[in-house]
């Protein structure tokens, strides 16, 4: 199997941004809950991320959705582990981030065959988090989030979106590195969408430069947020993966280092075109 080299993710590096698949194992997730709960369903997504050009596959078996509800920690388990196992049948290289803020669920993905820990805690929720990658030293995506999805939407408001994530994301990127996380495992994620408004969504996607300025690569997961059908009332899914598609060439006009989206042919085909205008003499 294969971890994620984060050298390959130097913000200052102008090159192939990485797309990561979402692979929900979810019965309840914004937008594709309920898709794949079967073992057939599960094999076929994978195929098709894969075959369309999936660089990482993010797992997730609790959905992070406003006002989303927690699961136990067996049910999580129980969701995530057969898919990881799946994933490594059908490609035993691809890198696999788990999407989990529970210790317990990072520590037995990784056993299955998961590479990078994804957490949208920021490592605060379970204490033990740090410790499972720090021991596995596993790449670790850091990710700004006002309040819980429980709550996060309830009116957010931030003195300066952009200053506001920076120092958040400073102060958790310290605080995991005298914990023992080296800082070449750190992936940074503004959190569009936890805890923000439409406003607050655009003035990120806006500023990505100053968030580079810290210096660790940069995740966006856009795909098929509300924020998306609050501007263009888009019909569909078709309609707002073409909306993501759009602010994923966006992105990869910036130097964001990976995308994290619901349907990967689209995004591959316009971050090598915005990639190929911008290498272009």
């Amino acid at each position: 199997m294969s971890s994620l080299p984060t050298s390959s993710l130097d913000p200052a590096r102008k090159g192939r941004v990485k797309v990561m698949g979402i692979l929900n194992v979810t019965p309840d997730s914004f937008s594709d809950g309920g898709l794949y709960l079967s073992e057939q369903e599960i094999n076929n997504r994978i195929k098709e991320m894969i075959s369309t050009g999936a660089d990482i596959i993010d797992v997730g078996g609790e959905s992070t959705r406003p006002f989303a509800e927690s699961v136990s920690l067996d049910e999580e388990l129980q969701r995530i582990i057969p898919a990881i196992k799946i994933i490594r049948l059908i490609n035993d290289s691809i890198p696999i981030s788990i999407d989990t803020t529970k210790a317990e669920v990072a520590r037995q993905a990784i056993k299955a065959g998961a590479t990078i820990v994804n957490d949208i805690s920021a490592l605060r929720f379970d204490p033990a988090m740090v410790e499972v990658v720090r021991e596995n030293k596993v790449p670790v995506i850091i990710m700004h989030m006002q309040g819980t999805p429980g709550d996060m939407q309830n009116s957010p408001t931030y003195d300066d979106v952009i200053m506001d994530i920076k120092s958040f994301l400073t102060e958790r990127i310290s605080w995991a590195i005298t914990q023992g996380i080296s800082p070449s495992k750190i992936i940074i994620d503004p959190g569009l969408g936890f805890g923000k408004t439409v406003a607050h969504n655009l003035s990120i996607l806006k500023n990505l430069p100053k968030l580079q300025k810290l210096g660790y690569p940069v995740i966006i997961g856009h795909s098929r947020k509300s924020f998306i059908s609050k501007i263009i009332a888009p019909k569909g899914d078709e309609d707002r993966d073409t909306a993501t598609a759009a602010i994923s060439a966006l992105c990869a006009a910036q130097n964001v280092s990976i995308l994290r989206v619901h349907d990967v042919k689209k995004t591959v085909q316009a971050v090598r075109l915005a990639e190929a205008i911008q290498n272009a003499p």
